[in-house]
């Protein structure tokens, strides 16, 4: 991922049209809400089948443009708290690893279990 370059640019951006006072952690964390709200949007009423084809139709650009505003602000959220996204999603991806396990997750039976228990990868519930 390119994220310093990516946040270099949207400093710029921002700093160009004077927005930095605007942009405080709970302002980023609201504005992405919104823009997953959005996203949402586009998925409303669409059922399994049909939201899987979304790029296919109509939609396709409005899809585009969300997820877009959504990463724009998540970037611009790390940049503001000095977050480096790929140390936390390095961190995360072991953690999620170690919590749960090839070997559970393959042998999970939804139909038996409502979900993984996440504190024993060992035991499914």
């Amino acid at each position: 991922m390119n994220q310093q370059n990516w946040q270099r640019q949207l400093r710029q951006f921002v700093q160009d049209r004077k927005w930095e006072q605007f942009h405080n952690p709970k302002n980023l964390v609201l504005a992405l809400m919104g823009e997953l709200g959005e996203l949402s949007e586009q998925f409303t009423w669409l059922d399994g089948e049909e939201s899987k084809k979304i790029m296919n139709g109509p939609n396709k650009e409005a899809v585009e443009d969300e997820l877009a505003d959504i990463f724009i602000y998540l970037l611009r959220l790390c940049d503001v708290l000095n977050v480096d996204l790929d140390k936390i999603f390095n961190k995360k991806m072991e953690k999620n690893s170690k919590k749960y396990t090839r070997q559970v997750c393959q042998n999970w039976d939804p139909g038996k279990q409502s979900r993984l228990h996440p504190r024993n990868s060992s035991s499914l519930i």
